[in-house]
């Protein structure tokens, strides 16, 4: 395959990719096949001699689609969205073309400073002071561990990258009952390790009890261990919690802590300035993150984490040998020393591209739909009689469950999801197995996010 081939099969793609968006309607959520089932139909080796690509086309439209879960699909409430734009997904496309490897300015100088630009796009589009900086990961765990890794040095003096954590202080860090998991595995990937996450309790608004935080880190400096930083959420994965971000940054700093904000799905939000008070304090903060990938249908992956000082965590990631440098640039800016790793994809290109082609107030629009669509299904749900709504809608995202139980609810979510209409997650709240709906998807409508309401109520009728 050459590029005129490419030419020709990327005109084919295109039309591909065009029928796959206009029938995902008519396609189950959910993958309906058994683990095994795909790589059954692989062959075991790979072919010695070239094979035509009409072969390898014709391969891909015979097992792919019906082995995949569609994750545009506009039915599709389950986890959080992973949304993508066709502006984005052209925008995708032009930065695979290039193929540009991104790791330092003198490699892709386009592609570092639009990412310094956009970054103070979706800065002043969310509200924010404009003293925050920031950079575009690939998701929300990477900036997470960036973050903690940051916390990390900082209250070991700058010494745990260059001695080790051998017979270093213990190190402790706070969160929430209703954090991600991604900040348990940040911890354990920074050495810190599992058993010095202290999980806060929470009220009965679901928010980080900043009373018990403060006792909590009393206790360990009592006890002779070192704090290092407390981790907060916006808009959490299970239910939608919400810290109260004022009186956690205010604890924080009374002794001394920095902040790190999880609001990789609510952010999103935030361009709509009537749910700004979701994260009032937010200013406070020293590192937020937020997918665009998940809200603003920006392709994956795109994880923004905004600093409100760079400088620390350029010191504790940043690593320039001799080879790159950009000779006569000392105090250029290198993104691959604001994260984890060196190599680093175009993704500045793709929030340019969507931002014009659907404006902020599209994008208000769309999220302002989700949101009243939500509130009006979980509404219309509470009205059947077998169902209890548990949380009603924090944004866009509520659970419900079966007065009958959660053996009820187990197997209800299991038939919602063989059906194929819809496709719901399930979470654990209050010690009950709970269904979450989160309404998110690009092009869902209203009539979509209503078929939640349907195919519950015929499953448990029929």
């Amino acid at each position: 395959m050459n590029h005129d081939d490419l030419r020709q099969w990327s005109k084919r793609a295109a039309d591909w990719t065009h029928e796959y968006h206009s029938s995902l309607r008519n396609r189950p959520v959910r993958a309906r096949t058994q683990p095994g089932d795909i790589a059954a139909r692989l062959p075991e080796a790979a072919p010695e001699q070239p094979e035509p690509l009409e072969t390898i086309f014709e391969d891909f439209t015979r097992i792919v689609p019906d082995g995949m879960t569609h994750w545009q699909h506009p039915r599709f409430f389950a986890y959080f969205p992973g949304n993508a734009a066709p502006a984005s997904m052209l925008a995708e496309q032009l930065a695979n073309g290039m193929a540009a490897q991104a790791m330092l300015w003198q490699t892709s100088p386009a592609a570092t400073e639009m990412e310094t630009v956009m970054i103070g796009w979706l800065r002043d589009a969310l509200g924010l002071a404009p003293h925050f900086t920031g950079t575009i990961h690939d998701t929300a765990t990477i900036a997470t561990l960036s973050a903690i890794l940051t916390m990390r040095e900082r209250a070991l003096a700058w010494n745990g990258n260059t001695a080790g954590l051998t017979a270093q202080p213990r190190l402790r860090l706070y969160a929430s009952t209703q954090v991600h998991s991604s900040i348990d595995k940040a911890v354990r990937i920074a050495g810190i390790g599992q058993d010095n996450l202290v999980k806060i309790p929470t009220d009965a608004h679901h928010a980080m009890d900043t009373t018990a935080l403060d006792s909590a880190i009393r206790a360990d400096l009592a006890a002779g261990h070192r704090p290092a930083g407390v981790i907060l959420c916006v808009g959490a994965t299970g239910i939608g919690a919400s810290d109260r971000l004022q009186d956690a940054i205010t604890v924080a700093k009374a002794h001394g802590l920095t902040t790190h904000v999880d609001a990789a799905w609510a952010g999103s939000a935030m361009i709509c300035p009537e749910f700004r008070h979701l994260w009032a304090g937010i200013d406070g903060a020293d590192s937020i993150v937020f997918n665009p990938h998940k809200w603003l249908g920006m392709q994956m992956d795109c994880s923004i984490q905004f600093l409100a000082d760079p400088v620390p965590q350029v010191r504790t990631l940043g690593l320039r040998p001799d080879y790159l440098e950009t000779l006569g640039q000392s105090e250029i800016t290198n993104y691959n020393e604001w994260t984890v790793p060196l190599g680093r994809r175009f993704r500045a290109l793709k929030i340019w591209f969507t931002l014009r082609a659907h404006g902020l107030e599209g994008l208000r629009q769309r999220i302002r739909n989700h949101i009243a669509w939500s509130e009006e299904l979980a509404a219309t749900m509470a009205s059947l009689p077998e169902v209890e709504i548990i949380t009603p809608p924090a944004l866009s995202l509520f659970s419900f469950a079966l007065k009958a139980g959660d053996d009820a609810t187990e197997a209800l979510l299991t038939r919602i999801n063989d059906d194929g209409r819809v496709y719901l997650t399930q979470t654990r709240h209050g010690g009950r197995f709970v269904i979450r709906v989160q309404v998110g998807q690009f092009d869902c409508t209203r009539e979509d996010v209503m078929m939640v309401r349907q195919t519950v109520r015929e499953l448990l009728s029929g």
